[in-house]
């Protein structure tokens, strides 16, 4: 058994430039810790598999191809594959969650 705490992980350069934590990297699946200050956000991107987000703490926006939508603690948000997305923090607090990719990409994400 392997347990860790986000903490015990540290952040990855990407192109979003904000806190970004690989936690699982399997070949079956991907997850990663995101955590947006008040005013950050993700650039609109392109990912190559299916995606969730599952929503930690905060509150933020989620756009995902022409949908908006308001998204708080312990919501589920799936993001079907190649299709733009991003999340905004546009409050004053921390927005943090997790994205789980299935299967992990074999190719990188596209940022628009």
């Amino acid at each position: 058994m392997k347990v860790s705490k986000t903490s015990d992980f540290e952040d990855r350069p990407n192109p979003h430039q904000v806190s970004a934590k690989t936690i699982y990297d399997q070949d079956l699946a991907q997850c990663v810790h995101i955590l947006l200050r008040p005013g950050e956000s993700l650039k609109k991107h392109i990912t190559p598999v299916d995606v969730f987000f599952y929503i930690l703490e905060g509150e933020g926006v989620v756009e995902i191809g022409e949908e908006t939508a308001n998204v708080s603690k312990d919501m589920i948000v799936e993001s079907p594959a190649k299709v733009p997305h991003r999340l905004m923090n546009p409050g004053d607090k921390d927005f943090r969650f997790l994205v789980v990719k299935t299967p992990k990409p074999k190719e990188g994400t596209k940022v628009l």
